[in-house]
């Protein structure tokens, strides 16, 4: 049975049917196997006791072919200039090869060959070589009862491309050939259910994708732009990039996808996307081919200045050195590594030997721009044999910073240990070279393969991937002024979350700058504001708004504004809280000064008129208003000044019952002696009327016991409050918001009231027996200035009231001072004010005639 019956056809144009193998004889029976059409020879090949496959590159282009259905298509031709750094590949594999066969240690007494075919750069041509490696190259042969003649190949090393990679390993893997790529590097290739024989040694695309979104990370550019190959390189690459720069909080602008055959109408449409963008920065996740077109295009008018971010597929082409306006561009590269002897063996090539290769021969050609073959080209002259390719300055001889190469290089010996392990599992290391080994066997053991060459060391993981090592690559301009890659860092994906990424050297960036280019589609917010998402436009893209009272942000961008504790209150840029200032009513503020000075200086115009009174004690005016009651009632006015003071300062458990236990306590007994000379007056006046004995009920002794079961009924009140719920300090935060007013809870709303209601109806009821008598027949009628100060007393406690509400803060204390004050000067004026002006004034009125003297 034939090892193929069916082709693909890849959407790249129709593929020739060349592979398929049958077996007829004369009479149209099976009889042997036959290769239908004509083999493609490679562009390298050596015999050896097992063979290695190869894939590269070399031509960049495929001739395109128009089948017209009616006769066999021709094969598929490579067109466009060679790769050098392709051909530097191939050579690689070679080097290895040969370096292996001179071994004493890896495979010895078996010798290895290579069959490496050029890919073109495009599928149908890849497809066709990987036919090739699958079938042989033997136009008959006879196989017994199977014509299939897979594992003439033990593996192959191939490709440089992902697209390619993937169709020649569904072709090659369905037959157990091991693949091991050196470029490709789509994250796709990991999926061993699909791409089950695919290994490589360069590490996946995820890794890459994660390694530059990182990168741009971490220098704070939250809004790019990006283009990428229209492949699968580009695509998968470009696609894993973008989950982790989501992830990581970056935005992108534009994401563009364009190859290299593209109409120059669409190149130029990137282009400009380009330059209009407000994206500083770019990713550029493209091979070589595309970012050279897009490059040059970019060149014919510049945009304005774009710090690019490379992926490795062309950041270390030396080619692309060449473009300086990409001065200062950053991206990831493949470790440097050095092959030794490597360099001598690229350039030990002589024209006898070149002439012998038809891909030597061009490149030569191409190199020297001479031709070895006689034509009707007269543009070239001949070569004569001087050029000396030592000369030759191209990517070929570029071996100062080898890292695909290496790659290249570790994909063969790879291979070797492999085959190498194959055979002692089957030979114990026989040296019968005759023995077949199976490529589904060098599958097996490349699977396990763990090894150092050079001091690089080479394993694959489930996946057939490596550890994954990046060098951190800037183009910096050299003392010359040309372009040079200058690794400045590294990633290296099998260090802890964390330490993965490191900058470790300075950077040039765009246009020769030393500090890090802006690229953010919104400045920064600033502590104290908040983001607010820009309707319709990216999460990167927002408005800055200051934080709301009593909010703060400490960070910048930060989402969110969050309140400060309930004692603490933003500054003035509200990017930190700070405990809020305690306020109350104090000794040395200018109020409270003021209300110190009048406390004080009633308290001393009470006991300057107690003095007084003292003094002229004996006389008929301070005899005839009962001298006892008014000296207690002196004695009450100034514990009611000096009770004011109790209210400023801080409060503190002890003063917050004390000022209000004072303040009613004192106000009581002044009130009661009021009450006492109001009833003494009544008293008097009805003890004048005949048969009248008032006097005798109301004597002093009466009066003491009034005044004092009076005042007891308010120290029982106040003592009620104290024990069942006694004012207390407490810390005011609903008032104010930026601030905390430190003063007195009532405890009891109700023991409050109850005091001051006492107080009131006292005031009241001596009110009322003041204006009873207040037009009673004496010349000095003391019930008049009595009830002049009940009516001044009862005005300022009716408008205390509401003021006492409404007043916020340290004013409801300032309030209650002034009630106290005004109140307490009403009384002591209007009731001793006349009798003073008379005593010291007026002594001729300070008789018992004038008092007795009747209207």
């Amino acid at each position: 049975m034939g090892i193929l019956a069916l082709f693909t056809v890849l959407g790249l144009g129709l593929l020739e049917v060349k592979s398929i193998l049958v077996r007829t004889n004369s009479a149209g029976l099976p009889d042997k196997c036959s290769l239908q059409g004509t083999a493609r020879l490679p562009a390298f090949s050596v015999e050896g006791d097992y063979v290695i496959g190869g894939v590269f590159s070399i031509h960049n282009s495929m001739n395109t072919m128009e089948n017209n259905y009616t006769t066999a298509p021709e094969s598929p031709s490579c067109s466009g200039r060679i790769d050098p750094r392709e051909v530097r590949f191939a050579r690689a594999m070679i080097f290895a090869i040969e370096e292996i066969n001179n071994s004493t240690e890896l495979l010895p007494d078996v010798r290895l060959g290579y069959q490496i075919h050029d890919s073109c750069a495009s599928v149908p041509v890849a497809v066709h070589a990987a036919f090739q490696l699958s079938n042989g190259q033997d136009p008959v042969f006879y196989g017994g009862e199977n014509c299939s003649q897979s594992g003439v190949v033990m593996a192959v090393v191939a490709e440089s491309g992902s697209t390619p990679s993937i169709s020649i390993s569904r072709i090659i893997g369905s037959f157990n050939i091991p693949q091991v790529s050196h470029y490709a590097t789509c994250a796709c290739l990991s999926d061993k259910k699909q791409y089950p024989t695919f290994f490589r040694t360069i590490p996946s695309d995820q890794f890459q994708a994660d390694a530059l979104a990182k990168l741009v990370k971490h220098f704070g550019w939250t809004w790019i732009g990006a283009v990428r190959s229209d492949s699968d390189y580009g695509n998968n690459g470009m696609a894993a990039f973008l989950e982790v720069a989501v992830r990581e909080g970056i935005c992108v602008e534009y994401s563009e996808a364009f190859y290299r055959t593209n109409p120059r109408s669409k190149i130029q449409r990137v282009a400009d996307i380009i330059r209009r963008s407000t994206a500083t920065v770019v990713v550029a996740f493209a091979a070589i081919g595309e970012m050279k077109i897009l490059l040059e295009e970019l060149s014919r008018d510049p945009s304005p200045p774009r710090q690019w971010i490379g992926s490795e597929a062309w950041f270390t082409d030396t080619d692309m050195l060449s473009f300086t306006s990409c001065a200062g561009a950053i991206g990831v590269a493949i470790q440097q590594s050095v092959i030794p002897g490597f360099r001598n063996f690229l350039l030990d090539l002589s024209p006898s030997e070149v002439a012998a290769s038809p891909v030597l021969t061009e490149f030569w050609e191409d190199a020297f721009n001479c031709t070895l073959r006689k034509s009707g080209d007269t543009q070239k002259r001949m070569c004569n044999g001087q050029e000396d390719i030592k000369t030759l300055e191209n990517p070929y001889t570029e071996t100062s910073q080898l890292r695909i190469t290496n790659m290249v290089y570790k994909a063969v010996y790879a291979v070797a240990h492999a085959i190498q392990t194959a055979r002692f599992q089957k030979t114990n290391f026989n040296a019968d070279k005759s023995i077949r080994l199976e490529s589904e066997e060098v599958l097996t053991e490349l699977k396990k393969i763990n090894f150092s060459q050079n001091g690089y060391h080479v394993s694959f993981d489930a996946n057939g991937d490596p550890v994954a090592f990046y060098e951190l690559v800037n183009w910096q301009k050299n003392e010359r002024g040309a372009l040079e890659p200058v690794t400045v860092g590294f990633y290296d994906a099998s260090l802890p979350e964390g330490q993965k990424f490191n900058i470790n050297r300075n950077i040039t960036w765009v246009e020769g700058s030393l500090e890090v280019p802006v690229s953010v589609c919104s400045e920064s917010c600033p502590p104290g504001t908040r983001k607010v998402l820009q309707k319709g436009k990216p999460i990167c893209c927002y408005d800055c708004i200051p934080c709301p009272e009593g909010e703060i942000s400490n960070m910048t961008d930060s989402p969110d504004c969050f309140l400060c504790p309930r004692e603490f209150w933003p500054n003035a840029e509200k990017d930190a809280c700070f405990p809020k200032p305690v306020e109350f009513l104090s000794y040395d503020e200018v109020l409270g000064i003021i209300l110190e000075v009048f406390s004080i200086s009633g308290a001393c115009l009470a006991i300057i008129t107690a003095v007084i009174f003292f003094h002229h004690r004996t006389t008929p005016i301070v005899r005839a208003n009962n001298s006892e009651l008014s000296f207690l009632l002196l004695f009450s006015l100034i514990l009611c000044f000096l009770c004011s003071l109790t209210f400023i300062g801080a409060p503190s458990e002890w003063s917050c019952m004390l000022r209000h236990t004072a303040f009613g306590i004192t106000f009581v007994l002044c009130i009661s002696c009021i009450l006492g000379k109001t009833i003494v007056v009544l008293m008097a006046f009805k003890a004048t009327l005949p048969g009248s004995n008032a006097m005798k009920w109301f004597g002093p002794p009466q009066q003491r016991m009034t005044v004092m079961f009076l005042t007891l009924i308010q120290v029982i009140i106040c003592v009620i409050w104290l024990v069942v719920s006694p004012p207390f300090p407490v810390k005011n935060l609903s008032t104010y918001k930026e601030k905390i007013i430190l003063e007195c809870a009532l405890g009891s709303a109700v023991g409050f009231w109850a005091v001051l209601g006492y107080i009131g109806l006292l005031a009241v009821f001596c009110f009322v027996l003041a204006v009873l008598a207040r037009k009673l027949p004496d010349n000095f009628n003391e019930a008049k200035m009595i009830t002049f100060s009940m009516l001044i007393f009862c005005a300022v406690w009716i408008t205390f009231i509401p003021a006492y509400v409404s007043s916020p803060g340290k004013f409801t204390v300032a309030v209650e001072i002034f009630a106290i004050l005004a109140s307490s000067f009403g009384l002591i004026l209007c009731i001793f004010a006349p009798k003073c002006f008379i005593i010291l004034l007026r002594p001729e009125k300070n008789t018992k005639k004038y008092l007795m003297n009747k209207n």
